[in-house]
């Protein structure tokens, strides 16, 4: 499907530049609510595990609450750039691992006094919104507030998917793991677990608006209604699904989930690295100017763990490029999308008939043959669900030049050869003519 040729009909003349308005922040409220539950709801937890001496599951549950925590903290205080600004209060809340409290009260603050004070513009951003096939271009003076608002969402944002994949998902996946041994889920693990898969929905949310912001930076995307909900049932379901079914084969075969799981990390982790030095180019300078080329090395780490941990449970919706300037790989490549969910659906196909067949005497219970097709055809409808999206529902669907069902009818054509051609030939009779139409 080609994109639109860019031009614009007569009433489809580029807007005038006018002030942006600072909307309510949301997103930063919704995150905060999501960080501060979590850890009110594995506090309860750990009191319980106290109280029942079980300190294995104890330890296990406060790391994975700490550990990501920590990494939010360092995470907004980089964005922000606090070091290098006196603002100890800030960084005290940071200490106490309250960060996200005071950010998210300061983005009220914010909202709550744009518009009352009439503020110059500090930039002017030209926008382009694809309006009936057509490109529209707009300018929007950004003052002061919105441009500090900008910046506590884009910290948000980064701060929801570590939260998500370096905490919620990991702590699921025990948390649901100490269900089925126990054959108990108590009300504050239930709740907990609730909150983490609402987490991590979110934060895979995140990663797809964040794909499309920086593969179409040019462009003002807003994601309809319709678009919102197929995203949260894609991620929802490819999620849960992948959860269950690691949760499943760890609880027959404890040795060897951790390999698998090292494998699944790490192949994702040295690919970008591997790409980057076959490439032959040098590190992004980019980063951040007072680092040093360790310096350097240690975020590119850190930025590729976090996206390996992201596609080990769903599909990170980007693809990392080391050499890139922006680090991310702006081509739609629909062969990547593909393999990875082939792969994907394979590895649970396997992993799920692994445990049927060497199942325990825990599962006696279940109906052990409808479980193993709801987990396969709940990953099956995650899949329908992002192709639905990348189909009909994206916002920058008209700029791809292929979509899905080309890539689709591209494969069905390289399967299916054509054969060889009829030949037909005329009857003869004498004393008659004949043709072919």
């Amino acid at each position: 499907m080609d994109g639109p040729s860019g031009g614009c009909p007569p009433a489809a003349a580029a807007a005038a530049a006018a002030p942006s308005r600072a909307k309510l922040p949301l997103g930063i409220v919704f995150s905060t609510a999501l960080f501060c539950g979590e850890g009110a709801a594995a506090a309860v937890l750990c009191l319980s595990y106290g109280h029942s001496d079980d300190r294995f599951w104890l330890a296990l549950t406060v790391f994975f609450v700490l550990c990501p925590s920590v990494l939010v903290q360092l995470t907004l205080i980089f964005v922000h750039r606090d070091l290098s600004r006196d603002r100890p209060l800030v960084l005290l809340m940071h200490l106490l691992q309250l960060g996200p409290v005071i950010r998210c009260m300061e983005a009220l603050v914010v909202y709550c006094w744009s518009g009352k004070e009439e503020e110059p513009y500090v930039t002017i951003t030209r926008k382009r919104r694809l309006r009936q096939g057509y490109e529209v271009e707009m300018e929007q003076e950004v003052g002061h507030s919105v441009r500090r608002l900008a910046t506590h969402r884009n910290a948000f944002k980064r701060m929801a998917v570590i939260q998500a994949f370096l905490g919620s998902t990991p702590q699921l996946t025990l948390q649901l793991y100490i269900s089925i041994l126990e054959k108990y889920v108590p009300a504050a693990r239930a709740v907990l677990m609730g909150i983490c898969l609402v987490s991590v929905t979110y934060g895979a949310l995140v990663c797809n608006i964040l794909a499309i912001q920086v593969k179409y930076d040019d462009y003002k995307v807003q994601l309809r209604p319709l678009a919102f909900l197929c995203i949260v049932l894609w991620r929802s379901l490819e999620i849960s699904t992948r959860v269950a079914v690691l949760v499943l084969f760890s609880t027959v075969f404890k040795h060897w989930i951790i390999p698998i799981a090292l494998a699944n990390l790490l192949v994702v982790f040295f690919l970008p690295w591997v790409q980057f030095w076959r490439s032959g180019t040098r590190l992004p300078d980019n980063i951040e100017k007072n680092f040093s080329r360790v310096g350097t090395v240690v975020v590119l780490c850190a930025f590729t763990l976090l996206y390996a941990s992201i596609n080990m449970f769903c599909w990170s919706a980007v693809q990392l490029k080391l050499a890139d300037r922006d680090l991310i790989d702006k081509s739609q490549n629909w062969g990547r999308l593909a393999v990875y969910y082939v792969a994907r659906l394979a590895e649970n196909t396997a992993l799920v008939i692994l445990w049927y067949f060497f199942k325990t005497d825990v599962y006696e219970n279940i109906c052990t043959p409808l479980l193993v097709v709801q987990l396969l055809l709940g990953y099956c409808l995650g899949i329908y669900f992002m192709l639905l999206f990348f189909q009909y529902l994206h916002p920058c669907r008209q700029l791809f030049q292929h979509n899905v069902a080309d890539f689709l009818h591209c494969v069905c054509c390289r399967r299916h050869t054509p054969g060889t051609p009829l030949r037909l030939q005329a009857p003869h009779e004498p004393g008659v003519r004949h043709s072919i139409v």
